[in-house]
C-alpha cells in the first residue's frame, strides 16, 4: 500500500470519528435543552412532555437536522477541518455555551438582553468568517426551535419569531463589522455599532406594544442595545478561555506573542541578542511577503519572531550571538553540524512546553526543511576527503504551509544578505533567486501548496524590503565639531 492510500484511509477513519462525535454532541445539544424545559417548570415538566409529544418529536428531529446539516457543510467544504477532532469540539463547546448564556440571560433579564452576536464573534475570531455565517445561521435555528418547541413561557409567538430575525441579523452584521478587528478596543466598537440595527428591528417588531404598554417597548430596546454591548464584552471574556483550551490563533493573541514584553522573546533579547535582531528583521520580511501573496501577515511575523528560538539552548554556538570564541573551532564537524541543526527541534519543543500555538511551533521545526549544512559539510569534506550527507542535514520535516516557506526564504534571505559586502539591488536580487532556486531543486516545496507565482512575488518582495533594510547610505565627511562648535578635521585631532 502506497503513502496516498495510507494517508486517504487515516483521513476517512477521521471523518467517520467526526461523526461520531456530531451524534454524541446532539445527544448532549438535547440534554442542555431538557435541562432548561426543567428550569423552566420543576413542578409541571413531566406533564408538559406528556401534553407536547408532537412539539418534543418536531424538537428531536430538528436538532438532528441541525446537527446533520453542520456536519455535511464540512464534509464537503472544509473536509480538513473536520478531520480534526479538536475542531468539532471546539464547535460545538461554542455553540452550546452560547446557547446556554443566551437562554439564562433571556430567562433572567430580558428576552431582547441576550447576546445573540456572541456565538458568531467567537467562531470569527476562533475559526473564520465563512464558518461564522454559516453557523451563525445554525444558531439561530437553533435558538428559534427552542423557543417554538419547549416550555419557554411566557414568551408570545411574535416574540419568537422576532428573536430569531434578531438573533440571525446580529450574528451576520457581527461578522461583517468585526472582520477587520485587530483590537479588543474596537471590538467593544463593535458592539455599540450593532446595537444601532438591532434596535431598529426591536422598534418594527414591538411596533403593536407601544399602545398597550410603553414602557415595556421602551425597556425592550434599552436591553436590545445592552445586549449588544454584552456579546461584545462576553467575547473578549470568553475568548481567551478557548485561546488556551483549543490552543488557537487569534489576532489578539498573534499581537501578544508578539509584543516585546513576550516571555521568549525577554529571554530571547536577553540570552541570545544577535538571534533576536535577525529574528526581527526576518520577521518584517515574512509579514511583507505574506501580505504581498495574500497570507495572514499576522500569522507569518508571529511566526519569525519565534522561528528561531531553539537557539536558546546554546546561544553562543551561533554565529550572530558570538562576540570573539568559537566553540566550533575546536569540536568536530560533525558535532557541530549535530549541534546547528538541533535548533529547529529544539525550537518546536520549547513552543510546544511553553503552550505556544502549534502552528509557531511547526514552522520553527520547518524553517530549514531537509537542507544541508553547507559550511560543516565542506568542513568535513576538507579534512577527511569523504563525508554522508545526511550527517550534514536537517531533518526537517519540510515546509508544509506557505507561512513556512516564507520564513524559510527570509530567514536564509537575511543571512546572505547581511553577510554579503555587496548589498545593491542587483546583488540582492541575484542572492534571493538563488536562495529559491536552490530550495526548489532540492524539493523543499514539496509539501506545500506555494505556487511559482507566490515564489516570484516573494522574491521581488525581499529585494525591495532588503534593499530598503540595507539602503545606501553617504560617506560622512572626516571631520567632527569641538566644543566651539568648530569643524576641526579628523587627521588634526588624531595628530593631536
Amino acid at each position: 500500500m502506497n503513502k496516498n492510500a495510507l494517508l486517504g484511509k487515516q483521513h476517512q477513519r477521521r471523518l467517520v470519528g467526526s461523526g461520531f462525535l456530531f451524534l454524541l454532541f446532539y445527544v448532549a445539544i438535547l440534554l442542555v435543552i431538557f435541562l432548561m424545559t426543567l428550569i423552566n417548570d420543576p413542578l409541571h415538566w413531566m406533564q408538559y412532555f406528556k401534553d407536547n409529544v408532537w412539539n418534543v418529536v418536531a424538537l428531536l428531529a430538528s436538532v438532528f437536522f441541525l446537527c446533520a446539516i453542520v456536519y455535511f457543510y464540512y464534509y464537503f467544504e472544509e473536509t480538513e477541518f473536520l478531520a480534526k477532532a479538536g475542531n468539532v469540539v471546539l464547535v460545538f463547546s461554542l455553540l452550546i455555551v452560547s446557547t446556554v448564556v443566551c437562554y439564562a440571560l433571556g430567562r433572567y433579564v430580558h428576552l431582547y438582553f441576550r447576546p445573540y452576536a456572541l456565538f458568531a464573534l467567537l467562531v470569527l475570531f476562533l475559526c473564520n468568517r465563512r464558518q461564522a455565517l454559516f453557523l451563525n445561521f445554525i444558531f439561530s435555528v437553533l435558538i428559534f426551535v427552542i423557543d417554538l418547541f419547549t416550555n419557554a413561557a411566557p414568551l408570545a409567538i411574535v416574540d419568537v419569531y422576532s428573536s430569531f430575525m434578531i438573533c440571525f441579523a446580529s450574528g451576520t452584521f457581527a461578522v461583517f463589522l468585526a472582520g477587520d478587528v485587530k483590537t479588543r478596543f474596537r471590538l467593544v466598537l463593535v458592539g455599540a455599532a450593532l446595537s444601532v440595527p438591532t434596535a431598529v428591528l426591536v422598534l418594527l417588531f414591538k411596533i403593536p406594544a407601544i399602545r398597550e404598554d410603553w414602557i415595556d417597548y421602551v425597556s425592550a430596546v434599552g436591553f436590545r442595545i445592552l445586549g449588544s454591548f454584552t456579546s461584545a464584552v462576553l467575547a473578549l471574556a470568553l475568548l481567551p478561555v478557548f485561546e488556551t483550551v483549543f490552543n488557537r490563533l487569534t489576532v489578539f493573541r498573534l499581537r501578544e506573542l508578539t509584543s516585546t514584553n513576550a516571555a521568549l522573546l525577554v529571554r530571547l533579547q536577553k540570552e541570545a541578542p544577535g538571534t533576536f535582531n535577525h529574528s526581527l528583521i526576518v520577521a518584517y520580511l515574512a509579514e511583507t511577503c505574506a501580505v504581498a501573496i495574500g497570507e495572514n501577515a499576522e500569522l507569518a511575523r508571529a511566526a519569525a519572531y519565534y522561528h528561531d528560538v531553539g537557539k536558546l539552548k546554546q546561544p553562543d554556538c551561533f554565529t550572530e550571538n558570538q562576540t570573539g570564541y568559537n566553540l566550533h573551532n575546536e569540536i568536530t564537524p560533525e558535532l557541530s553540524a549535530d549541534i546547528i541543526r538541533s535548533h529547529a527541534r529544539d525550537g518546536y519543543e520549547l513552543l510546544i512546553s511553553n503552550h505556544l500555538p502549534k502552528i509557531i511551533a511547526d514552522v520553527a521545526r520547518e524553517h530549514h526543511g531537509t537542507l544541508p549544512i553547507k559550511y560543516f559539510y565542506n568542513k568535513a569534506i576538507s579534512f577527511s576527503g569523504d563525508a554522508d550527507i545526511k550527517d550534514f542535514s536537517y531533518l526537517g520535516p519540510k515546509p508544509r504551509t506557505k507561512i513556512a516557506a516564507i520564513v524559510m526564504i527570509a530567514d536564509a534571505a537575511e543571512a546572505a544578505t547581511r553577510a554579503s559586502a555587496d548589498r545593491s539591488p542587483a546583488s540582492v536580487e541575484k542572492c534571493c533567486r538563488s536562495i529559491i532556486a536552490e530550495r526548489m531543486d532540492l524539493d523543499q516545496f514539496d509539501e506545500c501548496d506555494v505556487t511559482m507565482r507566490d515564489l516570484t512575488t516573494i522574491k521581488q518582495t525581499l529585494v525591495e524590503a532588503l534593499s530598503g533594510v540595507h539602503h545606501h547610505r553617504v560617506k560622512y565627511p572626516p571631520i567632527k565639531f569641538n566644543r566651539n562648535k568648530e569643524a576641526v578635521r579628523m587627521e588634526d585631532v588624531q595628530d593631536d
